[in-house]
């Protein structure tokens, strides 16, 4: 999870035969405001839940055969820009070097992956979107 500027908010790994959407609320604790999110996190129910729980307008873009509500501009903007979070997890992938695929040992993925994501976070320029 990013900010607007770029900078790690939390990070959690998961496996990949279990569903992302179960893992959001832990993922969202001690978070305030709005999240916007992909067509993968869409679920009426989640975002009730996360209002009424957390205080979060959670924002994600429908899919095409599901009815479209009424966003406001700002976040209309911000739900476009997809790019960010996608510049972020390949500088992640590239220049952080997170994505190897061959440890030896689990103690050296994590250490890779943590090495990874501190060398993001000391990144002086990162991606970031300008909000006015």
């Amino acid at each position: 999870m990013i900010n607007h500027l770029g900078q790690l908010l939390n990070v959690q790994m998961i496996p990949g035969n279990v569903n992302d959407r179960r893992r959001i609320k832990a993922l969202l604790r001690g978070q305030l405001g709005k999240v916007f999110a992909d067509r993968g996190y869409v679920s009426h129910q989640l975002a009730e839940e996360l209002k009424q729980s957390y205080g979060i307008t959670f924002i994600a873009k429908p899919h095409r055969n599901m009815k479209n509500y009424l966003m406001s501009l700002s976040d209309k903007r911000f739900a476009r820009q997809r790019a960010l979070v996608k510049t972020v997890i390949d500088q992640l992938k590239n220049i952080s070097q997170i994505e190897h695929s061959r440890h030896r040992s689990p103690a050296n993925f994590c250490v890779n992956l943590l090495c990874g994501l501190i060398t993001y976070c000391h990144q002086p320029k990162k991606p970031s979107i300008a909000l006015s």
